[in-house]
Protein backbone atom coordinates (compact mmCIF):
# COMPACT_ATOMS: atom_id res chain seq x y z
CA UNK A 1 0.00 0.00 0.00
CA UNK A 2 2.78 2.46 1.03
CA UNK A 3 4.10 1.86 -2.52
CA UNK A 4 1.04 2.21 -3.89
CA UNK A 5 0.72 5.72 -2.28
CA UNK A 6 4.50 6.94 -3.83
CA UNK A 7 3.31 5.63 -6.79
CA UNK A 8 0.19 7.34 -7.05
CA UNK A 9 2.24 10.78 -5.15
CA UNK A 10 4.51 10.66 -7.96
CA UNK A 11 2.00 10.14 -10.94
CA UNK A 12 -0.14 13.35 -9.48
CA UNK A 13 3.85 15.49 -8.58
CA UNK A 14 4.54 14.31 -12.60
CA UNK A 15 1.25 15.35 -14.07
CA UNK A 16 1.44 18.82 -11.89
CA UNK A 17 4.68 19.45 -13.10
CA UNK A 18 3.74 19.10 -16.71
CA UNK A 19 0.85 21.04 -16.15
CA UNK A 20 2.46 24.29 -14.97
CA UNK A 21 4.85 23.79 -17.30
CA UNK A 22 1.92 23.68 -20.45
CA UNK A 23 1.48 27.56 -22.03
CA UNK A 24 -1.38 29.06 -21.42
CA UNK A 25 -3.39 29.22 -24.79
CA UNK A 26 -3.87 32.52 -26.48
CA UNK A 27 -6.78 32.28 -28.98
CA UNK A 28 -8.29 34.92 -31.30
CA UNK A 29 -11.67 35.06 -32.58
CA UNK A 30 -12.94 31.49 -33.28
CA UNK A 31 -15.48 32.81 -37.02
CA UNK A 32 -13.59 36.66 -37.35
CA UNK A 33 -10.06 37.87 -38.20
CA UNK A 34 -7.91 40.60 -36.55
CA UNK A 35 -5.12 42.11 -38.12
CA UNK A 36 -2.52 43.87 -35.63
CA UNK A 37 -0.03 45.80 -37.40
CA UNK A 38 3.08 47.72 -35.83
CA UNK A 39 2.14 50.79 -36.96
CA UNK A 40 2.58 53.79 -39.67
CA UNK A 41 2.47 52.26 -42.87
CA UNK A 42 -0.65 50.76 -43.73
CA UNK A 43 -0.91 50.62 -47.63
CA UNK A 44 -1.33 46.71 -47.24
CA UNK A 45 -3.20 46.33 -44.09
CA UNK A 46 -6.02 48.85 -45.05
CA UNK A 47 -6.56 46.89 -48.56
CA UNK A 48 -6.27 43.54 -46.78
CA UNK A 49 -9.30 44.74 -44.40
CA UNK A 50 -11.32 46.06 -47.06
CA UNK A 51 -10.98 42.77 -48.89
CA UNK A 52 -11.59 40.58 -46.17
CA UNK A 53 -14.30 42.85 -44.61
CA UNK A 54 -16.27 42.15 -48.52
CA UNK A 55 -14.45 44.62 -50.99
CA UNK A 56 -17.02 46.28 -52.94
CA UNK A 57 -19.89 45.09 -50.72
CA UNK A 58 -17.30 46.38 -47.05
CA UNK A 59 -19.46 47.92 -44.88
CA UNK A 60 -16.19 49.60 -42.80
CA UNK A 61 -16.44 51.26 -38.82
CA UNK A 62 -13.23 53.90 -38.85
CA UNK A 63 -12.52 54.14 -34.76
CA UNK A 64 -10.47 57.45 -34.01
CA UNK A 65 -10.49 58.07 -30.62
CA UNK A 66 -6.83 56.98 -29.92
CA UNK A 67 -5.87 60.19 -32.15
CA UNK A 68 -8.67 62.34 -31.28
CA UNK A 69 -6.90 64.96 -28.42
CA UNK A 70 -9.65 67.48 -28.78
CA UNK A 71 -12.98 67.89 -30.05
CA UNK A 72 -14.06 67.93 -33.54
CA UNK A 73 -16.46 68.60 -35.72
CA UNK A 74 -18.41 66.08 -37.80
CA UNK A 75 -17.06 67.47 -41.24
CA UNK A 76 -13.44 66.92 -39.14
CA UNK A 77 -13.98 63.29 -37.96
CA UNK A 78 -15.51 62.44 -41.27
CA UNK A 79 -11.96 62.85 -43.12
CA UNK A 80 -11.05 59.55 -41.69
CA UNK A 81 -13.71 57.99 -44.08
CA UNK A 82 -13.10 60.06 -47.12
CA UNK A 83 -9.65 59.75 -47.74
CA UNK A 84 -9.39 57.70 -51.15
CA UNK A 85 -5.91 56.34 -50.20
CA UNK A 86 -7.83 54.12 -47.11
CA UNK A 87 -11.44 54.15 -47.32
CA UNK A 88 -12.73 56.61 -49.39
CA UNK A 89 -14.69 54.21 -51.81
CA UNK A 90 -16.17 52.06 -48.99
CA UNK A 91 -18.83 52.51 -47.27
CA UNK A 92 -17.78 53.95 -44.38
CA UNK A 93 -19.01 55.48 -40.71
CA UNK A 94 -17.00 57.31 -38.01
CA UNK A 95 -17.51 56.41 -34.73
CA UNK A 96 -16.21 58.43 -31.98
CA UNK A 97 -16.84 59.58 -28.41
CA UNK A 98 -14.95 59.85 -24.97
CA UNK A 99 -18.52 59.51 -22.73
CA UNK A 100 -19.28 56.50 -21.84
CA UNK A 101 -22.57 56.77 -21.93
CA UNK A 102 -22.54 57.70 -25.53
CA UNK A 103 -20.61 54.57 -26.14
CA UNK A 104 -23.37 52.54 -24.46
CA UNK A 105 -26.14 54.02 -26.30
CA UNK A 106 -28.22 51.62 -28.81
CA UNK A 107 -28.24 54.75 -31.02
CA UNK A 108 -24.06 55.14 -31.32
CA UNK A 109 -23.18 51.31 -31.62
CA UNK A 110 -25.97 50.67 -34.66
CA UNK A 111 -23.48 51.29 -37.59
CA UNK A 112 -21.74 48.18 -35.56
CA UNK A 113 -24.53 46.09 -35.99
CA UNK A 114 -24.11 46.14 -40.11
CA UNK A 115 -20.69 46.70 -40.50
CA UNK A 116 -18.40 43.87 -41.69
CA UNK A 117 -14.69 45.68 -40.63
CA UNK A 118 -13.44 47.80 -38.14
CA UNK A 119 -10.17 49.77 -38.23
CA UNK A 120 -9.03 50.89 -34.60
CA UNK A 121 -6.73 54.80 -35.77
CA UNK A 122 -3.72 54.56 -33.67
CA UNK A 123 -2.83 57.05 -31.22
CA UNK A 124 -3.28 56.61 -27.35
CA UNK A 125 -4.42 53.16 -26.85
CA UNK A 126 -5.40 54.28 -23.02
CA UNK A 127 -8.18 56.80 -25.11
CA UNK A 128 -9.70 53.93 -26.46
CA UNK A 129 -9.67 52.15 -23.04
CA UNK A 130 -11.56 54.78 -21.35
CA UNK A 131 -14.51 55.47 -23.72
CA UNK A 132 -15.17 51.83 -24.88
CA UNK A 133 -14.28 48.91 -22.32
CA UNK A 134 -17.86 47.49 -20.68
CA UNK A 135 -19.75 49.23 -23.33
CA UNK A 136 -22.56 48.32 -26.05
CA UNK A 137 -19.78 49.93 -28.68
CA UNK A 138 -17.17 46.72 -27.05
CA UNK A 139 -20.04 44.05 -27.36
CA UNK A 140 -21.00 45.17 -30.95
CA UNK A 141 -17.45 44.89 -32.12
CA UNK A 142 -16.98 40.87 -30.39
CA UNK A 143 -20.48 40.23 -32.21
CA UNK A 144 -19.31 41.63 -35.49
CA UNK A 145 -16.20 39.07 -35.00
CA UNK A 146 -18.81 36.50 -34.20
CA UNK A 147 -20.34 37.34 -37.48
CA UNK A 148 -17.38 36.44 -39.37
CA UNK A 149 -15.86 40.20 -39.48
CA UNK A 150 -12.60 41.47 -39.26
CA UNK A 151 -11.19 44.04 -37.03
CA UNK A 152 -7.69 45.69 -37.65
CA UNK A 153 -5.91 48.80 -36.47
CA UNK A 154 -2.01 49.78 -36.38
CA UNK A 155 0.02 51.02 -33.36
CA UNK A 156 -2.56 51.84 -29.97
CA UNK A 157 -5.14 49.92 -32.85
CA UNK A 158 -3.12 47.03 -32.05
CA UNK A 159 -2.26 47.06 -28.34
CA UNK A 160 -5.78 47.62 -27.70
CA UNK A 161 -6.62 44.62 -29.36
CA UNK A 162 -5.15 42.36 -26.89
CA UNK A 163 -6.07 41.18 -23.24
CA UNK A 164 -2.88 42.85 -21.59
CA UNK A 165 -2.88 46.48 -22.43
CA UNK A 166 0.73 47.82 -22.75
CA UNK A 167 1.91 51.43 -22.70
CA UNK A 168 -1.02 52.47 -21.23
CA UNK A 169 -0.43 55.52 -19.01
CA UNK A 170 -2.40 58.34 -18.69
CA UNK A 171 -1.28 60.09 -16.08
CA UNK A 172 1.11 60.90 -16.74
CA UNK A 173 0.99 60.56 -20.79
CA UNK A 174 3.58 58.25 -21.19
CA UNK A 175 4.09 55.69 -23.71
CA UNK A 176 7.46 54.67 -22.16
CA UNK A 177 5.78 53.45 -19.26
CA UNK A 178 4.83 49.82 -20.38
CA UNK A 179 2.45 48.76 -17.29
CA UNK A 180 0.43 51.14 -15.62
CA UNK A 181 -1.89 50.01 -13.07
CA UNK A 182 -5.70 50.56 -13.81
CA UNK A 183 -4.87 51.23 -17.47
CA UNK A 184 -3.79 47.47 -17.81
CA UNK A 185 -6.83 46.22 -19.51
CA UNK A 186 -7.55 45.68 -23.54
CA UNK A 187 -9.93 44.85 -25.47
CA UNK A 188 -9.80 41.07 -25.46
CA UNK A 189 -10.09 40.02 -28.62
CA UNK A 190 -7.11 38.59 -28.93
CA UNK A 191 -6.74 36.81 -25.14
CA UNK A 192 -3.77 35.98 -22.84
CA UNK A 193 -1.75 38.51 -25.02
CA UNK A 194 0.56 41.37 -24.68
CA UNK A 195 1.06 43.30 -28.24
CA UNK A 196 3.93 45.74 -28.61
CA UNK A 197 4.39 47.80 -31.74
CA UNK A 198 7.05 50.43 -33.76
CA UNK A 199 9.80 47.57 -32.26
CA UNK A 200 12.33 48.26 -34.75
CA UNK A 201 11.99 52.12 -35.61
CA UNK A 202 11.80 53.28 -31.62
CA UNK A 203 14.20 50.68 -30.23
CA UNK A 204 11.65 48.82 -27.72
CA UNK A 205 13.29 45.48 -28.60
CA UNK A 206 13.49 44.66 -24.86
CA UNK A 207 10.41 46.37 -23.09
CA UNK A 208 8.41 43.77 -23.18
CA UNK A 209 10.93 41.78 -20.80
CA UNK A 210 9.66 43.77 -17.52
CA UNK A 211 6.11 42.44 -18.49
CA UNK A 212 6.78 38.78 -19.28
CA UNK A 213 8.39 39.07 -15.74
CA UNK A 214 5.27 40.40 -14.22
CA UNK A 215 3.12 38.18 -16.26
CA UNK A 216 5.11 34.91 -17.14
CA UNK A 217 1.86 33.15 -18.90
CA UNK A 218 1.39 35.79 -21.01
CA UNK A 219 2.69 35.34 -24.91
CA UNK A 220 4.23 38.38 -25.73
CA UNK A 221 4.18 39.71 -29.38
CA UNK A 222 6.39 42.91 -30.84
CA UNK A 223 5.70 44.32 -34.06
CA UNK A 224 8.29 46.06 -36.30
CA UNK A 225 7.02 49.06 -37.52
CA UNK A 226 4.50 48.00 -40.77
CA UNK A 227 4.52 44.62 -39.97
CA UNK A 228 1.33 43.27 -39.44
CA UNK A 229 0.14 39.50 -38.56
CA UNK A 230 -3.60 38.20 -39.13
CA UNK A 231 -5.01 36.13 -36.43
CA UNK A 232 -7.91 33.51 -36.81
CA UNK A 233 -8.88 31.28 -33.70
CA UNK A 234 -5.97 29.42 -32.60
CA UNK A 235 -3.75 30.38 -35.98
CA UNK A 236 -1.09 33.57 -36.50
CA UNK A 237 0.12 34.38 -39.87
CA UNK A 238 2.92 36.91 -40.54
CA UNK A 239 2.14 39.09 -42.92
CA UNK A 240 5.28 40.92 -43.55
CA UNK A 241 7.03 42.82 -44.56
CA UNK A 242 9.33 43.22 -40.74
CA UNK A 243 9.48 40.65 -38.10
CA UNK A 244 7.63 39.82 -35.00
CA UNK A 245 9.63 39.29 -32.08
CA UNK A 246 7.44 36.61 -29.79
CA UNK A 247 7.66 36.19 -26.33
CA UNK A 248 7.14 32.64 -25.39
CA UNK A 249 8.55 32.67 -21.63
CA UNK A 250 11.63 30.64 -22.94
CA UNK A 251 15.13 31.84 -23.44
CA UNK A 252 16.47 31.76 -27.12
CA UNK A 253 20.44 32.46 -27.09
CA UNK A 254 20.20 34.40 -24.30
CA UNK A 255 17.20 36.26 -25.43
CA UNK A 256 13.26 36.15 -24.34
CA UNK A 257 12.09 36.30 -27.80
CA UNK A 258 12.78 34.49 -31.36
CA UNK A 259 11.61 36.36 -34.45
CA UNK A 260 9.11 35.21 -37.26
CA UNK A 261 9.02 36.37 -40.83
CA UNK A 262 6.77 37.07 -43.56
CA UNK A 263 4.89 33.81 -44.46
CA UNK A 264 5.43 32.27 -41.11
CA UNK A 265 3.00 31.02 -38.69
CA UNK A 266 2.43 30.37 -35.31
CA UNK A 267 0.09 28.38 -33.69
CA UNK A 268 -1.11 30.65 -30.28
CA UNK A 269 -2.84 27.88 -28.49
CA UNK A 270 0.85 25.66 -28.64
CA UNK A 271 3.16 28.31 -29.48
CA UNK A 272 4.49 26.43 -32.34
CA UNK A 273 6.27 27.89 -35.25
CA UNK A 274 6.16 26.74 -38.58
CA UNK A 275 8.54 28.48 -40.74
CA UNK A 276 8.54 29.08 -44.25
CA UNK A 277 12.48 28.86 -44.40
CA UNK A 278 12.83 26.41 -41.72
CA UNK A 279 16.21 25.21 -42.70
CA UNK A 280 17.06 29.05 -42.22
CA UNK A 281 15.57 29.22 -38.77
CA UNK A 282 18.58 29.26 -37.06
CA UNK A 283 20.15 32.03 -38.18
CA UNK A 284 17.16 34.72 -37.42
Amino acid sequence: MKLLRRVGLVAIGLALAALASTPTPSHGPRRGYLIISGGMDYHLDIPRLIRMAGGPKARIVVIPTASVRRPQTTAQLARYCTDPATFGHVHCTVLHTTDRAVANSAAFVKPLATATGVWLVGGRQWRLADAYLGTRTLQAIFALLRRGGVVGGGSAGASIQASFMVRGSEHPDDNHIMMAPGHETGFGLFTNVAIDQHVDARHRENDLAVVMAAHPRLLGLGLDQGTSITVHGDQLVVNGPGRVAVWDGKQHHGKGYYYLHAGDRFNTATRVATRVHAAAAGSR
